[in-house]
């Protein structure tokens, strides 16, 4: 039986009206692109960003959009989505506006491990594939179950920029998936702050993270950071891994004790 027409509420509070079940959709974030391959979806997606680099198959053969924040608008139109997947982090508000006035919209807004486990439920809902969805959030609550506990409280700081150093403050998935390792977060306030050297000198870390992404930090940087903090462990690591809020989630806790077996 189906259940469409499918009146629903995104994580922002809007609601939409699906009048059937989707069959063209495109995805504006890459972790939701993922998830919308692992829910079998391949027909069904037919444009992406230029940063959905997963699957390797669909970045290669899929329409691509633009950025996430910058969307082509009328390339957008031509595709004439009957679904729209966004994110009020990664998308800009205006575009989104803009396409709001035209086509079905939904919108996650994600910054803990409950709200992305609740994102993949709602899009498995609204695109049919409920048992897809379902079968992915129990993988990602059991292996979350499975976290190393650590004996110790390590302060944290969590980059993701390169001059200026910016870094995951409170109130993001990259701090609510720290906590979930047991990691105190130093860098406390605000979103993403900016820090001098002078700041990181300060707040004297005893773990700093590298992240692979949105800035590619690479080993010629761990040397720097380690003059700042002498007595911290400087570590690259897997942004997707703390970062991304799909089915990628799934992979993150094998990441997250192999980082935390050098801390016990």
């Amino acid at each position: 039986m189906s259940n469409f027409p499918l009146r629903t509420i995104d994580q922002m509070g809007n609601e939409l009206l699906l009048e059937r079940k989707p069959e063209r959709i495109i995805s504006l974030v890459p972790s939701q692109t993922e998830l919308l391959f692992h829910l079998n979806l391949n027909k069904e997606v037919i444009g992406i960003t230029k940063f959905c680099i997963h699957p390797d198959t669909w970045f290669r053969t899929k329409t691509r959009i633009g950025g996430t924040k910058q969307l082509n608008i009328e390339l957008i139109r031509q595709l004439q989505p009957d679904l729209i997947i966004g994110n009020k982090e990664e998308n800009e508000k205006s575009q989104i506006e803009i396409l709001q006035k035209e086509f079905p919209v939904w919108m996650s807004d994600i910054s803990t491990l409950d709200d992305a486990l609740q994102m993949i439920h709602n899009v498995g809902s609204i695109t049919s594939a409920t048992p897809q969805a379902e079968q992915i959030t129990a993988h990602i609550e059991k292996n979350f179950s499975s976290l190393l506990p650590l004996k110790k409280t390590v302060r944290t700081l969590y980059l993701i920029w390169h001059n200026p150093n910016m870094c995951a403050g409170t109130g993001t998935f990259i701090n609510d998936m720290l906590q979930r390792c047991g990691l105190k977060n130093t860098a406390e306030g605000i979103r993403y702050p900016e820090l001098t050297d002078q700041e990181i000198v300060d707040l004297n870390p005893e773990l700093i993270l590298l992240s692979s992404e949105p800035y590619p930090f690479k080993e010629k940087h761990i040397e720097y950071y380690r003059k700042l903090a002498p007595a911290a462990l400087v570590k690259l690591v897997d942004g997707e891994m703390f970062s991304w809020y799909g089915s990628r989630l799934v992979h993150s806790p094998a990441s997250f004790n192999s980082l935390l077996m050098h801390l016990q």
